[in-house]
């Protein structure tokens, strides 16, 4: 694949991205590719639904099973803003997603290289990670999101 598709549709992430800071969650969004077309979207909705599981990867593969009638994604493609946590990483290898491409790096929690690599891990189905795609952008937009949270006051720390 072209380094501009992985662009394209890391800036469809992004979009998905800016629903989530609207709701005053983690700015995450995600967007699942099947051939050539997007065919789910997700952003983090934990603040929003008050469920731990409210990842913007694990929304999208929701939708991804839902669309493809499969819980299998084995030719399909997730794009992230943020490098999958643990849980997320998990669900990747279980949906047999063929890729996940991610944004920012996430160096407190992300699985993908910063704090570990689960895809390294031996397992019944291996996944391709290519890391850093609008690694500025998407760093840029966590930053910003968090700065105006300290600005006022209205985080936890833990986040």
């Amino acid at each position: 694949m072209l380094h501009d598709e992985h662009e394209q549709y890391m800036e469809d992430a992004l979009k998905m991205a800016e629903k989530a800071a609207a709701l005053g969650d983690i700015p995450a969004g995600a967007v699942i590719v099947h051939g050539d077309r997007i065919i789910a979207r997700g952003y983090n909705t934990r603040e929003a639904s008050e469920d731990a599981t409210g990842h913007a990867e694990i929304m999208a593969i929701r939708e991804a099973s839902e669309v493809l009638g499969s819980w299998r994604l084995l030719d399909c493609d997730l794009y992230v803003t943020l490098e999958p946590c643990l849980m997320c990483a998990g669900a990747i290898i279980q949906a047999r997603l063929r890729r996940v491409i991610f944004g920012a790096y996430d160096p407190k929690s992300g699985m993908a290289g910063s704090v570990a690599n689960v895809f390294d891990l031996p397992a019944n189905h291996r996944v391709e990670v290519i890391g850093g795609v609008l690694q500025e952008r998407c760093g840029d937009v966590l930053r910003d999101f968090f700065a105006k949270r300290r600005k006022d006051k209205s985080f936890d720390e833990t986040d």
